[in-house]
């Protein structure tokens, strides 16, 4: 029985309030906040009539204020607090959490909001400061980062003496009928995939431009689709704690309508992170666009498909070599039917709910910062399938690595 503080009350936050709830047994108060109130007040509304748990309250808060936060974190008195938020805030809420002594967890690894640019760095950091207050931080624990760091961790515990080779592959696909739509933050998501790529080869990392490598890869239960090789933040921790791995890759579908209005977005630089002067008023240009586009969270209602995401792995076994595929299909319109958002949504709000479980019960809880991928995938996998994401193992295939 534990109080959780959920700070971020878009698609994601919605679904991981929403999760937490129908567990009260675990998450017997929980407290969601953001900068807009009324958002939080829909969300707990609907979290309350869908699992019956009444004690969701909530309250605004700046994410990127700390003396707001250390407030509001110290009148609420959680045991952990869940960001879900932008990654921008993963900095000042990791320095209220060290403030009041509570534990914390994200999804998405920091980035500074002047650079399209995000690494772990400046999270590790923290590492020595965590430790000696005598509270953990979980870092990544969404789906991608998050689900692929813990199927990497399972494969390497029990199916592999070395990994070698490893692929992580994401496959949208959904239909959600719009002209253009991003699944999750527009302005998140569109620096993420925009920047050059790299990937990890021989002990180095090799740098790429954006969409230069494209392979057509299968998907269960979606068949071939054109993927690309991009860079995405849990290569980076991943390669740090299996330091085995000799090559490590990330691969995204688009599809060529969705790549089209990408190139005319960059082309007329409404892309751009630094900021215009129009009608005499200071604009991002991308955070302008983010305004006008369709907001993630209402995509869900009439969303077609599914996602499919999981780690393609090849390295050695007593002495033999083996390949090895985890993965997850989430329905889009299971999703929207018990949570009210789309598959992408929450692909990352059931393992942030996950992770917090297994935090406040502790199953995950060390002193410091840590990956997922560094703690015990089992009971995390044990409980997942459960929760709305169950996984499938293929031993001894050919993964088109």
């Amino acid at each position: 029985m534990s109080k959780v503080l959920i700070i971020g009350a878009g698609g994601v936050g919605r679904v991981t309030t929403i999760k937490c709830a129908q567990h009260p047994q675990v998450f017997s108060h929980i407290m969601l906040a953001s900068r807009t109130k009324s958002k939080c007040d829909e969300i707990a509304a609907d979290a309350r009539k869908r699992t019956g748990h009444q004690k969701i309250e909530t309250a605004a808060v700046d994410a990127e204020n700390v003396p707001q936060l250390v407030e509001l974190i110290r009148s609420f008195q959680p045991e952990l607090v869940i960001h879900v938020a932008l990654p921008y805030q993963d900095l000042t809420i990791m320095d209220a959490c060290l403030e009041t002594g509570v534990h914390y967890l994200d999804t998405a690894n920091y980035e500074p909001k002047e650079e399209a640019k995000f690494e772990y760095s400046w999270q590790w950091a923290y590492q020595d400061r965590f430790r000696e207050k005598g509270i953990c931080a979980v870092l990544g624990c969404g789906f991608d980062p998050g689900v692929t760091g813990v199927f990497t961790a399972r494969a390497a515990k029990h199916h592999f003496d070395e990994i070698h080779y490893l692929d992580i592959v994401d496959c949208n696909g959904g239909d959600h009928g719009k002209a253009f739509a991003t699944n999750f933050n527009p302005e998140i998501n569109i620096r993420e995939i925009t920047q050059k790529g790299k990937y990890w080869e021989n002990g180095q990392w090799v740098e790429t431009e954006p969409f230069e490598f494209k392979k057509s890869l299968n998907y269960p239960n979606i068949g071939a689709r054109n993927s690309y090789l991009l860079y995405h933040e849990e290569l980076e921790s991943l390669v740090k704690n299996f330091p085995s791995i000799k090559r490590a890759r990330f691969w995204m579908t688009f599809g060529d309508e969705y790549l089209t209005h990408l190139r005319v977005i960059e082309n007329i630089g409404m892309s751009r992170i630094d900021p215009v002067i129009y009608n005499g008023v200071e604009i991002v240009p991308l955070q302008f666009l983010k305004a006008v586009l369709p907001d993630p969270g209402d995509l869900g209602e009439n969303y077609t498909g599914e996602t499919s995401i999981g780690c393609r792995i090849k390295g050695i076994k007593n002495g033999q070599e083996k390949t090895y595929y985890i993965y997850n299909n989430c329905s889009h319109q299971a999703a929207f039917d018990e949570t009210g958002a789309q598959g992408v949504s929450y692909t990352t709000g059931v393992p942030a709910m996950t992770g917090a479980m297994m935090m406040l019960q502790g199953e995950w809880m060390k002193k410091g910062v840590f990956n997922v991928e560094e703690f015990n995938p089992d009971p995390f996998l044990d409980k997942l399938g459960g929760h709305g994401l169950p996984w499938t193992e293929l031993h001894d295939i050919d993964l088109e690595l």
